[in-house]
């Protein structure tokens, strides 16, 4: 198996030569180990999530491209179906295995990071000491799971996806995942914000849909695939790290019912939720709104 990764911030160790400052960075379902780039202003010296306190390594999940999947194992529709608790335990053996970690500060992430996130603190509940989830939920389901069982099948009803056994990449189906995706991104006063009459829309539409040429149709099933079966729900009460959750109050996929509830089923957890029109995006881009609070929460940890 190949994990691709990345840090940030300087490793502080103890006598016996163990990384004690770690902290993983999960990103979200179309992301890899650069993602946390894009989380604007909050990861630097003096940041919220601050790299002279904390060395932030940025895992590549399993099966995205980077990391073992179907396009770069070479086994595309042969390579072996996982979820997310694979994924998270495929990051539990680079860090122990590799880095010789023992023990984390703490793990955090957007979106589908968001949700390894939780996979994290409910599989290994005493292997950190903190947890921040950032526009996330407990469980894929309702519209949500329909959302992703729709997407996949757009691909997988393009007569170019041959059942994964394509040599060339069934362009039309990715165009019209990528379109339908993105209706989900943001927040539903973006859309006509954004763009100014139905004409640009539909264009703009489009424009994303050209976004697929660089992507893998098996690559993205199973990673869709992997986000719907996820779920932590019977796992919730068990959890032990100091957990925040945090979450976007236009976001169409975990909107506020979702990640409320999710905050009160952990012990101890915390919640807090700024507006954003990005809706979901905002989780990355505009995380900025939550400083304080991340800052204030994370000196609880000293």
């Amino acid at each position: 198996m190949k994990m691709e990764y990345a840090t940030l911030g300087t490793p502080k160790k103890n006598a016996l030569g163990e990384i004690t400052n770690a902290v993983v960075f999960c990103h979200g379902i179309s992301g890899n180990y650069s993602q946390i780039q894009m989380v604007k202003g909050m990861f630097g010296p003096g940041k919220p999530f601050d790299t002279d306190r904390f060395f932030f390594i940025c895992p590549t999940a399993l099966g995205s491209p980077g990391s073992s999947c179907p396009s770069v194992s070479g086994l595309g529709p042969r390579f072996p179906k996982y979820v997310v608790e694979d994924m998270v335990a495929a990051q539990y053996l680079l860090l122990t295995k590799h880095l010789n970690i023992k023990h984390l500060a703490g793990v955090t992430g957007p979106s589908m990071g968001g949700l390894q996130t939780l996979q994290w603190i409910s599989m290994y509940p005493d292997f950190m000491d903190w947890a921040i989830a950032v526009a996330a939920g407990s469980a894929s389901e309702g519209r949500l799971l329909a959302r992703s069982a729709v997407l996949v099948d757009i691909i997988k009803l393009d007569p170019e996806y041959k059942n994964g056994h394509y040599t060339e990449q069934p362009k039309r189906g990715m165009e019209l995942y990528f379109m339908a995706s993105y209706l989900w991104y943001f927040g539903n006063d973006y859309y006509s914000q954004q763009w100014k009459s139905k004409e640009a829309l539909l264009k703009g539409l489009k424009d994303v849909g050209l976004g697929s040429a660089k992507a893998d149709a098996n690559d993205t099933i199973w990673r869709e695939e992997a986000f719907m079966g996820f779920d932590v729900r019977e796992q919730l009460s068990k959890i032990k790290a100091r957990t925040l959750v945090i979450g976007i109050n236009e976001d169409e996929g975990f909107p506020p019912s979702s990640f409320r509830a999710l905050a009160s089923a952990i012990p101890g957890g915390q919640v807090f939720a700024y507006d954003s029109i990005l809706g979901h995006v905002g989780c990355a881009l505009e995380l900025e709104k939550a400083s304080r609070v991340i800052t204030d929460f994370l000196k609880e940890n000293k």
